[in-house]
């Protein structure tokens, strides 16, 4: 029988996060206030706790997992590497296909790895309370989880486009004890003033961000939570790339191409990060992006300083941006409507080290469905971007006669999506068209900095 999946023993979870800012040839840009100075890190700690701030700045290539976390990503972790014969044999490519399979957690998606981190350092600091915002719900999920595990109350803010699309995570998140509000909200000032301009406003990450950073500095027991875009965040979803490279190991096997979905880069990151370690070294690997044509952060946006938020609470920072109150579409893929990027993913980018390619909803949703009909498991809307991505790959290896190894991020499962499938199924989904005019108005509105 051909091997399938491959497995790692639970001694084999990573003890050590790997930090890619030590390998970039060019040191990260800094966070900027708005006056165009840079923010010291004790800013940070008004809504972080100081261990974060640390791993934020650090340029160390390897930064310890304390025991605790180790301990709880034991519950899922190691995960699965899976080499997609079925899929190959629809596809008829010469190209072999492996996917990680993030979609095990308890919350069905990738970003527990960095949610029980971020809980377990402020249980660390004596917070009793957290703020966060979700799109999709997988990281409002993720955080009600870890919430309960190390005993933090959540407060999530859900972008009311997927707050109404995505019940069923909604009420994921009240079961572990988090409570949930459709943002913009009434509840804060941000939330209010955009209210005020759009009383029907669908909602975006950069809202729900300025909501939940405002009530988090607004309250001493509460810090904030983020699920993406940081360096931080990114350094904790590494264990994927990690494990993916022992377990290619163990197959004699190597990629040469790298998919990931990318909205703010903690699923990139998490995958590409640790291989970008080769590239670095002089290995010849392809790691690509995938994000959505409607929402096309780093093939349409410009690499400025912007707000990771929309209203401006956050730090400035040099990224890949659409404009800070730019509003995406309201895709499925709600994970992936964000305005701007990880500045690290944002800086490999603008350097040509890492690619980048944009994909329409519907390509997304048959390579989802493909993927389901012939591998078993249906996809969360934003890992259909990675698979559309391999799929493409595959295809072209077809057509060229190339034996390529391709690796994708399966992030999620699709389970609490399948409205959203049985509209692609009836036909009932569209693209969505690339907002060109929507993304000059709101790149006017950039800071006059940088």
């Amino acid at each position: 029988m051909q091997q399938t999946k491959i497995l790692l023993d639970e001694k084999d979870l990573p003890d050590h996060w790997y930090n890619v800012v030590a390998d970039m040839p060019n040191a990260p840009a800094p966070y900027l206030g708005p006056d165009g100075n840079p923010v010291p890190p004790e800013a940070m700690m008004q809504i972080f706790p100081e261990a974060l701030v640390m791993q934020e700045v650090s340029a160390e290539r390897w930064i310890p997992i304390p025991q605790e976390v180790r301990e709880a990503l034991t519950m899922w972790h190691p995960s699965p590497l899976v080499r997609a014969h079925r899929l190959e044999k629809e596809l008829g490519t010469p190209a072999k296909i492996y996917f990680k399979n993030e979609s095990i957690s308890p919350a069905g998606s990738h970003k527990p790895n960095t949610a029980v981190a971020q809980a377990y350092y402020n249980k660390e600091a004596g917070i009793k309370r957290l703020t966060t915002e979700t799109g999709a719900g997988q990281w409002g999920c993720s955080l009600a989880l870890a919430g309960q595990m190390f005993g933090i109350d959540v407060r999530v803010f859900m972008v009311k486009v997927s707050y109404e699309q995505k019940p069923y995570r909604r009420s994921l998140m009240q079961t572990w004890g988090a409570e949930v509000f459709p943002s913009p909200t009434d509840m804060t000032e941000a939330g209010r003033t955009i209210l005020a301009q759009h009383p029907d406003s669908q909602g975006s990450l950069g809202i729900s961000i300025s909501e939940a950073v405002e009530e988090a500095a607004g309250r001493d027991d509460t810090n904030y939570a983020l699920g993406s875009v940081l360096n931080h965040v990114l350094l904790h979803q590494t264990i994927i790339g990690l494990e993916a490279k022992k377990q290619l190991e163990m197959v004699g096997d190597y990629p040469d191409m790298i998919f990931a979905p990318c909205g703010g880069g903690s699923n990139f990151g998490g995958i590409a990060f640790p291989f970008f370690a080769d590239k670095a070294a002089g290995k010849k690997i392809d790691l690509v992006a995938v994000e959505p044509s409607s929402c096309p952060t780093l093939t349409k946006g410009v690499y400025a300083y912007d707000f990771g938020d929309t209203i401006g609470l956050t730090p400035l920072m040099k990224m890949f941006t659409l404009g800070h109150d730019f509003m995406p579409p309201g895709i499925h893929a709600g994970g992936l409507r964000y305005h701007g990027d990880s500045a690290l993913v944002s800086q490999l980018y603008k350097e040509g080290l890492i690619d980048a390619v944009a994909v329409p909803q519907l390509e997304t949703f048959e390579a989802g469905v493909q993927f389901a009909r012939t591998e078993g498991i249906v996809p969360a809307p934003e890992s259909c971007h990675a698979i559309a991505g391999a799929i493409r790959e595959a295809k072209r290896c077809k057509e060229t006669g190339e034996a390529k190894t391709l690796l994708f991020n399966l992030s999620g499962h699709g389970h609490f999506d399948m409205t959203s499938y049985e509209r692609f199924i009836a036909g009932e989904l569209s693209n969505f068209d690339y907002p060109e005019e929507a993304i000059k108005e709101s790149l006017q509105h950039l800071p006059n900095v940088g």
